[in-house]
């Protein structure tokens, strides 16, 4: 009987097992064969588009060309809506009307000539910030990148080989992929553009990753997350046991938290004036928390010196500031531990603010460092994020406040403004959990 029953359980396992892959194999095959028939062409899509500076965007069609040599076409399933959205367009850098978005995650639908490293089908989260390894040297508009050397790529994640390009909204042949329906160009948004259903990329700005990840969810890791987690990971190679500070508790934030959390701190220190905002920074990891507003005795300086033990000099051993205010980057350093202390400015404050100290603060062993998207180099990195992320090991759920259809946007900008929203995710496409 006993043996009877364990052939039944292994035969309906093997069919559940037959019957699940035989899914998966079709569902790819359906997606390889619209790939197939729409490789090479125009593609007709909704994009929210900005028309103009300080103006809601439109959902309107626009046509999308296929890649051209060294590009990727991907097909967006969901994007989350970060607070540089706003703020980048203000610039009077910005080119318009203009597709923003840069928190994607989406589908590569079809890929130019010379691309290797990704392959129709693949799972992907576009990059803000390049990866080029220098595999482009010899090809037109790219050239020789300093940063992406073998003695310089552990130091830093900045890749300029495209930057001048990217900044004009542009591809860097100096053209964009995306056109109204009468002809008009619309322009590129930190070389991503996920708020539309179709976007363009360089190779060089495509990281793949796992496909058991939900695509409508790890697009969040394309910013926010990743510039606060690895900014304690990579920028600042946090410690164990020491004390961690963060000014701050949005997104980016809370990340800083997580980070801090896994590198083994003994105490967090959570600094928010919404003190609404402490209960999720201590489901985070944080331990001690902090209104500067209401704090004791008034000032923050001698609340953290105390805490952190009390003599000359004590303080937090790293501080973040994740506000983008220059008043709160100046006490991050300040504040932080005599003779080894690190502050690392997250946070973008206003164009054209500038930030200053005491230089003794500098005599006195403090170091003052800055981060952009957390030193992650995303080609080489992300993919192991995500991986971490479906082991349990990483939060992005968590990060996720609201989901809208891509019709509702501006309302999560809305959500945005109001401070109700820690991230809302856009849905791209119909049936987005992918």
């Amino acid at each position: 009987m006993c043996v009877i029953l364990y052939s039944k359980i292994l035969f309906n396992s093997f069919i559940y097992l037959y019957n699940y892959i035989s899914v998966c194999v079709c569902v790819c095959n359906i997606y390889i064969m619209s790939a197939i028939a729409t490789e090479g062409k125009v593609i007709t899509c909704k994009a929210a588009v900005q028309f103009e500076r300080k103006g809601e965007l439109q959902i309107v069609d626009v046509q999308v060309a296929p890649p051209k040599r060294l590009e990727v076409r991907i097909k967006i399933i969901g994007s989350g809506v970060c607070h540089t959205d706003y703020s980048e367009p203000l610039y009077a850098s910005q080119q318009f009307p203009v597709i923003l978005g840069h928190e994607g995650g989406g589908i590569v639908e079809s890929i130019g000539e010379g691309v290797t490293s990704v392959k129709v089908g693949d799972h992907v989260i576009p990059l803000y910030i390049p990866e080029c390894r220098n595999e482009y040297e010899n090809e037109p508009n790219y050239g020789f990148c300093c940063y992406c050397t073998k003695k310089n790529f552990a130091k830093t994640n900045l890749c300029g080989v495209i930057r001048g390009p990217q900044g004009k909204g542009v591809m860097p042949d100096g053209t964009s992929r995306f056109s109204t329906m009468d002809g008009k160009v619309v322009h590129h948004f930190m070389g991503c553009s996920t708020f539309s259903q179709y976007t363009v990329c360089p190779e060089i700005s495509v990281a793949v990753v796992p496909k058991e990840a939900p695509l409508d969810k790890i697009g969040l890791l394309g910013c926010g997350i990743t510039t606060g987690y690895g900014a304690v990971m990579n920028t600042i190679k946090v410690e164990p046991d020491t004390i961690g500070a963060v000014w701050g508790l949005g997104g980016v934030g809370l990340a800083v938290i997580m980070g801090l959390k896994e590198a083994g701190c003994r105490k967090i220190v959570a600094i928010d004036i919404n003190e609404a905002k402490f209960p999720m920074a201590k489901d985070f990891g944080a331990t001690d928390f902090v209104n500067p507003k209401t704090v004791e005795g008034g000032d923050l300086g001698v609340y953290l010196n105390k805490l952190c033990g009390g003599y000359p000099g004590a303080g937090p051993d790293y501080t973040f500031e994740a506000i983008g205010n220059t008043t709160t980057m100046r006490q991050a350093l300040e504040y932080c531990h005599k003779g080894w202390g690190k502050s690392c400015i997250i946070g973008v404050a206003p164009e054209g603010k500038e930030i200053a100290t005491r230089s003794f603060q500098m005599v006195i062993g403090k170091e003052w460092h800055g981060t952009a998207f957390g030193g992650t180099r995303g080609r080489t990195q992300l993919g192991g994020y995500v991986q971490k992320y479906l082991d349990g090991k990483l939060k992005v759920d968590e990060f996720i406040t609201f989901t809208f259809p891509l019709k509702d946007i501006n309302e999560a900008f809305h959500k945005l403004h109001s401070g109700e929203a820690l991230r809302s995710v856009i849905l791209l496409q119909d049936g987005a959990n992918m």
